[in-house]
């Protein structure tokens, strides 16, 4: 009954920058939490960065300084903006989305996902 839409994904250069988007749509009364996840070739799924309905952020080590995570909650869209990507940020690329529907059901729900490459 949720469904999140991402964009922005694609092939860039070491040091470039990238900004991801996913907006949600549906049956959706209020969305608490939304987040990015990454999940690399051969490796597990893993959070990249949180942001919840009153503004507060969580971070990944490993992105820490270099993204920043903003959610726009009128339009229940999350962005990404990834700076200085490294090699080791390529990637497919997740959003997530928890919270409650208007038929006050709890939902989580995520994204198809946007594949992110960083090379030369």
């Amino acid at each position: 009954q949720v469904q999140l839409v991402e964009s922005g994904g694609g092939l860039v250069q070491p040091g470039g920058s990238l900004r991801l988007s996913c907006a949600a749509s549906g049956s959706i009364f209020s969305i608490n939490a939304m987040g990015w996840y990454r999940q690399a070739p051969g490796k597990q799924r893993e959070l990249v960065a949180s942001i919840n309905s009153g503004g507060s952020t969580n971070y990944a080590d490993s992105v820490k300084g270099r993204f920043t995570i903003s959610r726009d909650n009128a339009k229940n869209t999350v962005f990404l903006q990834m700076n200085s990507l490294k090699p080791e940020d390529t990637a497919v690329y997740y959003c997530n989305a928890a919270g409650v529907t208007r038929t006050w059901r709890d939902f989580s729900s995520w994204g198809q996902g946007t594949q992110v490459t960083v090379s030369s």
